[in-house]
């Protein structure tokens, strides 16, 4: 079935999620008021968010790197 859920597609989606949120969460917080090292704990999170979702979409599949090694 060409609509099966693939832990690939999970994962992508999560880290989707967690830039979004930590965003969201980020925006949230700055409207309120927020001191320089809350700024730097947001600005950490955020970065940290998008280097996960950077990574699980460059990083290769266990089935592409064993193809290769044949």
């Amino acid at each position: 079935m060409p609509n099966d859920i693939t832990k690939k597609d999970l994962v992508d989606w999560s880290s989707a999620c967690l830039v979004f949120l930590s965003g969201a969460m980020t925006g949230h917080y700055a409207a309120v008021g927020m001191n320089l090292i809350q700024w730097t704990g947001a600005l950490a999170a955020i970065l940290g968010s998008v280097t996960i979702a950077v990574a699980v979409r460059v990083w290769p599949t266990k089935s592409a790197t064993a193809n290769a090694k044949d």
